[in-house]
């Protein structure tokens, strides 16, 4: 009996049909990009203090009206970004003609909170959602929340749309994560509060990863993956899609296609569903599940990498253009590590490359930050390989109609960790 693979082997591997699927499903995963790393100029802070408006001042007081920082983690002499001094008290000094730091030990001044909102620095960006909303102060927990919530949606979107794929098809998902992203992408324009921006992008985080790992499994070159049509008994719109790749790959088809391919087999399965619970039930099969969820982990440490990189460079474009350019080396070597080296013995060389350098950067004297600037790529480089390996061996490494499940299940157990990394990124921000 023929195998499934020897059975299409007729279609060629590289036709007309494989190369139009394949550029369709990389045009419509393209925006992904766009959706998770446009949060690192979205949720940046931009440089603020208390704003300071409808009062006569003198030049002096109105510069002195911040209070400076007594220590600063950033940079000496800056100013204290969630208070000022109280300016009833600075008022009636400034009236007075005294003259602050020489008449005036501005250190004995009480001082107040920004009462009166913030005035935000427009040298980088003209606003952002922390700009927009004041998510700073007694409000700063809710820039890294929001980029949270995005990723748990991206994890819900894992764990839901591998399992809808494997029951109702990868098309049918694509297209409804395709919409989904298109509609809440352009809504997200018109939130008028930071709780609408959140479901909004709850929404697209849903749409985005739904997206990825349908096209992930239709990458595998078919309009609907025939072997999974196999699986459900619909033998004749298998055959269908068979025939249509063999008219566009100008090849002629058998008359009878899956005669001898198993496929009463699978037509006295074929109204048996697969649920996450399968994964876990065969020794073999739950085994490889438990270590491709760990070695998932390791796109924690991507996205932490990722959304670091507005601390590479003043100008966070540049920063974010450093981290991006590191990523196409990545790309081609897990491309090269798939056609030549071992799956197991590439991913352990990714996972070893990855960790080494960014343990190394906690030895970096200070005054050497263009080598612990080296050493980060180096670290983002191996796990940007590693991630995209693990994607392709994922799908390999299940039967068909377990294989989006298996995906998304890997998928969400990554995201977990993916979801608490904007909160550990926070943890290094400098307060008052």
């Amino acid at each position: 009996m023929k195998d499934y693979a020897e059975t299409i082997g007729f279609l060629g591997q590289w036709g007309r049909f494989q190369q139009i699927v394949f550029f369709s499903l990389v045009a419509t995963i393209m925006p992904n990009g766009f959706g998770a790393f446009t949060l690192v100029f979205l949720t940046d802070t931009p440089s603020h203090h208390c704003l300071v408006s409808g009062i006569n001042l003198t030049e002096d007081w109105r510069k002195s009206v911040i209070p400076i920082r007594v220590s600063d983690c950033e940079s000496p002499n800056s100013v204290k970004q969630c208070s000022r001094y109280r300016l009833d008290v600075v008022r009636n000094l400034s009236a007075q003609g005294y003259i602050p730091g020489m008449d005036v030990n501005l250190t004995d001044l009480e001082e107040e909170g920004c009462v009166d909102g913030w005035s935000y620095s427009k040298d980088i960006y003209e606003s952002t959602i922390v700009s927009e909303f004041d998510l700073v102060c007694s409000n700063q927990w809710k820039q890294p929340l929001t980029s949270t919530v995005f990723f748990v949606g991206v994890l819900l979107g894992s764990f839901f749309s591998g399992q809808l794929s494997d029951r109702y098809g990868r098309k049918p998902v694509l297209f409804a994560a395709l919409a989904l992203q298109t509609v809440f992408t352009f809504a997200q324009v018109f939130s008028g509060s930071w709780i609408m921006f959140l479901i909004i992008l709850f929404i697209n985080g849903l749409g985005q990863m739904s997206n990825f790992v349908a096209a992930l499994v239709l990458a595998r070159l078919m309009p609907e993956s025939p072997r999974w049509l196999l699986s459900q008994g619909r033998v004749e719109e298998a055959e269908a899609i068979i025939r249509t790749a063999a008219k566009w790959n100008k090849v002629q088809a058998p008359r009878i296609i899956f005669e001898d391919c198993g496929v009463k087999k699978m037509q006295t399965h074929s109204k048996e569903h697969y649920n996450v619970f399968d994964l876990l039930r065969q020794s073999s099969i739950r085994a490889t599940t438990l270590i491709l969820c760990f070695v998932f982990t390791m796109i924690v440490g991507y996205y932490s990498l990722s959304f670091n990189t507005a601390q590479l460079h003043e100008n966070p474009y540049i920063s974010c253009f450093i981290s991006a350019v590191v990523e196409i080396p990545a790309y081609i070597s897990s491309w090269l590590a798939l056609l030549y080296l071992p799956r197991r013995l590439s991913v352990i060389l990714t996972l070893v490359f990855g960790a080494v350098p960014l343990y190394l950067i906690q030895l970096v004297p200070d005054d050497l930050s263009n080598l612990s600037l080296v050493l980060e790529m180096l670290g983002k480089y191996s796990i940007t390989t590693g991630s995209s390996l693990m994607f392709a061996y994922t799908a390999e490494l299940y039967p068909t109609v377990l294989r989006n499940t298996a995906t998304g299940i890997s998928n969400t157990v990554s995201r977990i960790g993916s979801c608490i990394a904007p909160l550990l990124l926070s943890l290094g921000e400098c307060t008052d």
